[in-house]
């Protein structure tokens, strides 16, 4: 039985090895190009190639739109320029308030400021571009209320670029401008905070400095005649109200050589700044004006910054909330071209003197504060300071000293040349030959008037009776029961 099954299986065996052999043979003869019968086999798989081509493509389009973004990128830094201006710059308002007078230029159709150089070209390709420029469609409008001297107050309104992107065209170039507002703001004022892009291409880069020295004459040319005055706001100065117009320095009538000396001072410190460098002496003019009220302490020094062309700081030293660090911080920014007076200086001493019971004067300036904000280590320099007073006899020896306080002028009561100045101000053009001036005159001296009643007393008289003579004639003598009743009052008082 083991037989036969032997030799009935002996004739396969051969032919299964040679089944295997070839087998083996296939695969070393396949070994040599495995990877291309792999990749063939791969290649022959639809979900493969269709896996394969989706990467592939993907990958393309990402590195052509990393391409796209840096090409474009590399473009605008070779093709563009971009100006951007904050809202803490200067420039700021002046940029708005010119494409304000820009953009009303344009909707006139002259697309020049009036007052303006025009380097425009004229042409019928010059007309067609001036026809379809984009102005401006988003504005924002800015409201601000003024108070006339009368109590009354006038609304004014101006438009101003509103957020977002416009185009303008100057000077044959096409310029965006990109007004964008941050989240954040500024905590002592609630101001967001802003910035304006000006963006054209690098050609015409140049046009920028063009367009700044425009919007600073703009804002010169709206200024002109006109003192600014600012206002301690947190821990900045501010506007307060709209500027107004200068006051001539002829308007102020005070005592004989007075308003000479103190302008003959102020200029010659203005003109010896190197003399003060050289030497080391820190480059800073102190002024000190009392008397009593109505005597044209605060009407001089406006009428004084006219005259100088320079813009005034005001700042009550008396003011709830104004601390030594925040009186010292205030006179290290002062605008430039920008008086700083401070009002009632006696209430720092008052304060010197006043506290409660533990020892604390409050939150307001004291004595040390305003002495080393005027003349201390850490005072600022290049300023012009101004200080007035109604008591004199309050103030203290360590205030007058030469460096905080070089000069010291009084403004008392009317002259009987202050007296003569005001009747000629407001009568000389009635009163031509002078004979009403020599009666109100002689009336003046019947009652003792003369240094005795305040300037302001007979600006006010002259105001009541306006164009009436025999009128301010006649009333004359309340302005001697007016003093006499604030004789006794004061007496009482001192009592």
């Amino acid at each position: 039985m083991d037989r036969n099954v032997a030799v009935a299986t002996s004739p396969q065996a051969p032919s299964n090895r040679e089944g295997l052999a070839d087998i083996a043979d296939q695969l070393k003869s396949g070994s040599g190009d495995g990877g291309s019968s792999i990749f063939g086999q791969l290649t022959s798989n639809p979900f493969f190639t269709a896996g394969f081509g989706l990467a592939a493509l993907a990958a393309t389009a990402r590195f052509g739109q990393r391409g796209l973004k840096y090409g474009a990128e590399l473009a605008r830094r070779r093709l563009l320029v971009e100006v951007e201006i904050t809202r803490h710059d200067d420039a700021y308002p002046w940029l708005l308030r010119w494409i304000s007078a820009h953009h009303q230029a344009q909707l006139s159709g002259t697309s020049v400021i009036p007052g303006m150089p025009s380097n425009e070209k004229n042409g019928v390709l010059a007309s067609l571009i001036k026809r379809f420029t984009p102005g401006l469609h988003h504005l924002q409008i800015q409201t601000a209320r003024i108070n006339r001297p009368d109590g009354s107050s006038h609304t004014k309104f101006s438009l101003v670029p509103g957020q977002g992107r416009h185009i303008l065209r100057y000077r044959n170039a096409f310029i965006s401008v990109t007004r964008q507002r941050d989240k954040s703001f500024d905590m002592a004022t609630g101001t967001p905070f802003e910035t304006v892009t000006l963006t054209t291409l690098y050609a015409h880069r140049h046009v920028f400095e063009n367009l700044f020295t425009e919007a600073h004459q703009l804002a010169q040319r709206l200024q002109e005649g006109k003192t600014t005055m600012y206002t301690a706001w947190g821990m900045d100065w501010r506007p307060f109200g709209e500027p107004k117009r200068k006051r001539p320095l002829e308007s102020v009538v005070l005592e004989e050589g007075v308003k000479e000396k103190i302008l003959e001072d102020v200029r010659a410190f203005l003109e010896a700044r190197t003399w003060y460098l050289d030497r080391g002496i820190p480059y800073r003019r102190g002024y000190l004006l009392y008397g009593p009220p109505g005597t044209g302490k605060s009407s001089f020094i406006q009428a004084l910054a006219g005259e100088l062309d320079f813009n005034i700081a005001l700042l009550n030293v008396s003011e709830r909330g104004l601390t030594d660090d925040r009186l010292n911080h205030l006179l290290t920014k002062v605008p430039p071209r920008t008086m700083v007076l401070l009002e009632d200086a006696d209430a720092a001493f008052t304060n010197r003197r006043v506290v409660d019971g533990e020892g604390y004067a409050g939150a307001t300036v004291t004595f040390s504060g305003l002495l080393n904000a005027l003349d201390g280590v850490a005072s600022a320099e290049e300023r012009i300071i101004f200080l007035t007073t109604n008591h004199v006899e309050r103030l203290d020896e360590a205030l007058i000293r030469p460096g905080r306080v070089d000069m010291t002028v009084r403004l008392g009561e009317a002259t009987e040349g202050q007296i003569g100045q005001l009747w000629d101000r407001f009568y000389s053009e009635n009163d031509p030959d002078g004979t009403y001036k020599a009666r109100f005159m002689e009336r003046v001296r019947e009652l003792g008037l003369a240094n005795a009643a305040s300037p302001a007393a007979f600006q006010g008289l002259f105001l009541y009776n306006k164009g009436n003579m025999d009128g301010a004639i006649a009333t004359v003598p309340e302005l001697g029961r007016g003093r006499k009743n604030h004789t006794q009052g004061a007496a009482q008082s001192g009592a």
